[in-house]
């Protein structure tokens, strides 16, 4: 469907009318509270944001929804650029050599990569793998490139596609064959500064969460059992979808350590000749944002989109009622777009004359665009403008004379309304436990539960097999880098032996 601007204006007042389009069917079929799989389905199609392929688990993202992704990278390059990290770019190919020389990663890999086997009619003689992440794509090369102290720290970062076969239940950006990510790898003299960066990224991280998208999420630190595998420890931003009482790990900060220094052999001369293993981060966050934001802010009505993310923050519709003048509405919308185009913002009018008023406003309520302003003849005469939020879908007269002013402000508004909305919801799911039958009580109930945890492997494991059923098992998502207080005497949920930390459980995608 067309959205642009119509080449033809509308007749002007007292011209031959053309047939307009009162469709209905834009609506969805499912409600969030009811089948919440079924209306995300229907909802990232209707709204225009993917589109299905012939090849399981893989999607087009159309323009609606790259554009968030685009912004989202114009914000992380800014930040990542100020740390002097600098863009790349490696193939998508991994040799099978590659892939064996740091065996505990590829292990975790190993079922979802997917491997090129033929050459038009031909076997190939050695099988070449698609690059399920980089780590053994790039350190092969560090070595060339890292020979002295003077040549670290190196940074780099490649923004790119990965394939990962191997599932069950694709869902789009949630959980895809081939998704668009981000991938950071470093290398440093120190483990300290190693350690910095993590936290630095990390913070990036939470900032596209709650400021670009209005999404509240936790930083924290994953677990031996959920850590990348691999590395040395990993942390995390964690969302949460109340719909669902489903953690979702937004996107994660790794150190590596020095495990794959060792494997792939990169070493420095440190000041006094002495020869060292550099220590290493990688971190990532992928298109599983958009999923995200989905989830959190859509409503029975479509996609809701926050204002610093909209490819569209503001359209414009003309509303002609009979005996009109309709060319003049039709200037009005015009003007209207480019004072606030001028300002900075993104708007866009739908002047298409064989829609009616009704019809764009539920085709754009679907693509979720923040505000709707209207212009009809009493506007018109009144030199205003009528604003309709998408959010809560108030409705506000504006003076033309303040537009500008007046819809930056109101931007603003809907963006922390969304994210003070999803976080009441989110704390309200969140329940504080202490036993093994409140936790049960908790999960129950679709909870992101907090517990005291003695922080062994061995009790993870358990947790995961006494919890198992046909919702999935519960898991840790992650213990926060903000620690409530453990009082003297704190015993573990799941074991009773003294408690170490504090640690988020729940069922997750």
């Amino acid at each position: 469907m067309a959205t642009n601007e119509a080449k033809k204006k509308p007749n002007a007042k007292g011209s031959k009318k053309k047939e307009v389009k009162k469709e209905t069917g834009l609506g969805l079929s499912f409600k969030k509270d009811e089948n919440f799989g079924e209306w995300y389905s229907q909802v990232v199609v209707s709204a225009e944001m993917i589109e299905y392929y012939d090849i399981s688990g893989c999607y087009i993202i159309r323009p609606w929804a790259w554009k968030i992704w685009k912004l989202m990278k114009e914000f992380f390059e800014k930040e990542i650029d100020k740390m002097e990290i600098e863009d790349c770019s490696f193939p998508l190919f991994v040799s099978p050599a590659a892939l064996q020389r740091e065996t505990d990663h590829i292990e975790g890999f190993a079922p979802e990569v997917a491997w090129v086997t033929k050459s038009g009619e031909s076997d190939l003689e050695i099988p070449i793998a698609i690059r399920p992440t980089s780590e053994t794509v790039m350190y092969p090369y560090f070595p060339k490139w890292i020979r002295g102290h003077r040549d670290l720290p190196l940074k780099l970062n490649q923004w790119n596609n990965v394939v990962r076969w191997e599932f069950s239940n694709p869902t789009p950006f949630i959980r895809s064959r081939e998704f668009h990510w981000q991938e950071g790898h470093t290398a440093f003299a120190s483990k300290e500064e190693a350690d910095v960066e993590v936290l630095a990224i990390l913070e990036l991280y939470r900032r596209i969460y709650e400021e670009y998208l209005a999404i509240p999420v936790v930083k924290g630190k994953k677990s031996e059992m959920e850590k990348f595998a691999g590395g040395l420890y990993t942390t995390s931003v964690e969302a949460f979808i109340p719909n669902t009482g489903r953690g979702i790990q937004g996107a994660t900060s790794h150190c590596l350590g020095q495990n794959f220094a060792n494997m792939f052999d990169i070493k420095f001369e440190d000041e006094k000749g002495n020869k060292r293993m550099v220590w290493q981060n990688s971190w990532g966050y992928s298109t599983r944002t958009i999923g995200v934001m989905v989830m959190v802010h859509g409503d029975d009505k479509g996609l809701v989109v926050p204002p610093k993310v909209a490819s569209s923050q503001v359209v414009v519709v003309p509303v002609p009622y009979k005996d009109a003048d309709t060319q003049a509405i039709l200037d009005a919308c015009s003007d209207a777009v480019k004072t606030l185009t001028e300002a900075g913002l993104r708007a866009k009018a739908d002047l298409r004359d064989n829609y009616s008023p009704g019809w764009k406003y539920s085709h754009w309520e679907m693509k979720g665009v923040p505000l709707r302003i209207e212009i009809g003849p009493k506007d018109l005469a009144n030199n205003q403008v009528r604003a309709v939020r998408r959010d809560n879908f108030k409705k506000v007269d504006i003076p033309m004379a303040s537009l500008a002013e007046q819809v930056k402000d109101m931007l603003d508004d809907i963006q922390k309304s969304l994210f003070d909305s999803a976080k009441e919801k989110r704390d309200a799911c969140i329940e504080k436990v202490a036993t093994w039958d409140q936790f049960i009580e908790a999960l129950g109930k679709k909870k992101m539960i907090l517990a005291p945890w003695c922080d062994e492997e061995e009790v993870e494991k358990d947790v995961k097999t006494r919890t198992k059923g046909e919702m999935g098992a519960a898991k840790t998502l992650c213990s926060p880098l903000d620690q409530p207080d453990i009082p003297s005497g704190t015993l573990c949920f799941a074991s009773g032996k003294p408690a170490k930390k504090w640690s988020y459980w729940g069922r997750s995608y």
